[in-house]
C-alpha cells in the first residue's frame, strides 16, 4: 500500500470514529426514590425489576436505575428528588403521596411515575385521573370505603369491638380522606375511634404510652411508609399488648401482625414498569391515565391469632388469599 493511500484510509477512519460513537444508543436512566430502605422495600424493588425484565429491560445492560432511600424520613424527599434530577434521569418512580408531592414540587419536566398514591385529585397531584396533565402519571391505591372494610374485618374477629386505636400521619395528605372514611364507618358501627398522630419514628413512644392507658379493643394501621419502616417495632407492641390489628400493608402481617387488607403494592410496582416503558418510547405522562387498584389481597396470620388469643372465623379464613401459619 502506498503511503498516500494509507494516510487517506487512516483519515477516513478517523472521520468515522466520532460518527460511530454518536450512533451508540443512549441507555435510559431511571430514578427510584424509596420511602424506607433497600432491605425493607426489597420485595417492591424486585417487583419493579421483574416488570422491566418482562418488557426487555435488563438493569446494568440496557437500563440504569439510580436508587435513593429516605429511611422513613419524609423531610429527605426534596433532597433525594433534587439528586435524581441532577443525575439527569429520564423518569422518576416513587411510591406514596408525600414522595410524589415532593417530586412534583421539584420538577415540571422530568416524568414521574407514581405508585400507590392515595387520592391524586384530592391531594392536588393531578386534576384528572383520565388525563393527569403535566409530568405525572402512575397508579393510585384509592378505593371506596377501604377503611370501613378493614373495620368490618376487625368486628368479625372481635365481635364486642367498641374502641379502636388508629395510627395516622398528619404529614400524609392522603390520610385526610382515609380518616374521613374511617370515622364514617366507625360511627355507623358505633365504634369509638381514637387517632394517634405519628409523623416520625420517635412519635411511636407517645402513641404506645397512650394505648397502654386507653386499652382499646384493636388497632387499625393506615397505609404510610413510616409505619412500614417501623413494622417490626409496631407488631412487637401489638403482641405485648395482645392487641388485634388490621393493617394496610401485608408486610406487617408477614412479621407477626394479625390481618391485612388492601391493594397489592407489589403488583402496582410491577405495573409501574409499563408506564416507564411507554414514557421511554415517547409517550407523555399527561396522556397516560392513572390506574386505580384492581387487585386486593386479604392475608391472615394464624400464628399471630393464637398469640393474641383471638380466633379468626372460618368464613374469613375461606376468603383469605394467604394464610400464614
Amino acid at each position: 500500500m502506498q503511503r498516500r493511500d494509507f494516510i487517506t484510509l487512516l483519515s477516513g477512519a478517523a472521520v468515522g470514529w466520532p460518527l460511530a460513537a454518536r450512533a451508540q444508543p443512549k441507555i435510559p436512566r431511571i430514578g427510584f426514590m424509596g420511602n424506607s430502605t433497600v432491605a425493607l422495600e426489597a420485595n417492591l424493588v424486585d417487583a419493579f425489576r421483574e416488570g422491566l425484565r418482562e418488557l426487555g429491560y435488563e438493569e446494568g445492560r440496557n437500563i440504569i436505575i439510580e436508587y435513593r432511600w429516605a429511611d422513613g424520613k419524609y423531610d429527605r424527599f426534596p433532597v433525594l428528588a433534587a439528586e435524581l434530577i441532577a443525575a439527569k434521569v429520564d423518569a422518576i418512580v416513587t411510591a406514596g403521596t408525600p414522595a410524589a408531592l415532593a417530586v412534583k414540587k421539584a420538577t415540571t419536566t422530568v416524568p414521574l411515575v407514581m405508585v400507590a398514591v392515595g387520592d391524586p385529585i384530592g391531594t392536588g397531584l393531578v386534576p384528572s385521573l383520565a388525563r393527569p396533565g403535566g409530568n405525572l402519571t402512575g397508579l393510585s391505591s384509592i378505593a371506596p370505603d377501604l377503611e370501613g372494610k378493614r373495620l368490618q374485618l376487625l368486628r368479625e374477629i372481635v365481635p364486642v369491638l367498641s374502641h379502636v386505636a388508629m395510627f395516622v400521619n398528619s404529614l400524609n395528605p392522603f390520610h385526610v380522606s382515609s380518616i374521613k372514611q374511617a370515622r364514617a364507618a366507625a360511627q355507623a358501627m358505633r365504634i369509638n375511634l381514637q387517632l394517634h398522630d405519628i409523623r416520625k419514628s420517635e412519635d411511636l413512644d407517645d402513641a404506645f404510652a397512650a394505648i397502654r392507658k386507653e386499652r382499646p379493643d384493636a388497632l387499625l394501621i393506615l397505609a404510610d411508609r413510616v409505619f412500614l419502616h417501623n413494622r417490626q417495632r409496631i407488631v412487637d407492641f401489638t403482641k405485648e399488648q395482645r392487641l388485634p390489628n388490621v393493617n394496610a400493608y401485608k408486610e406487617l402481617v408477614e412479621v407477626g401482625g394479625l390481618i391485612s387488607y388492601g391493594p397489592s403494592y407489589e403488583d402496582m410496582h410491577k405495573r409501574a414498569a409499563i408506564y416507564v416503558d411507554k414514557i421511554l418510547k415517547g409517550a407523555k405522562p399527561a396522556d397516560l391515565p392513572i390506574e386505580q387498584p384492581s387487585k386486593f389481597t386479604f392475608i391472615v396470620n394464624l400464628k399471630a391469632g393464637k398469640e393474641l388469643g383471638v380466633t379468626v372465623p372460618s368464613q374469613l379464613l375461606g376468603l383469605a388469599d394467604q394464610l400464614i401459619e
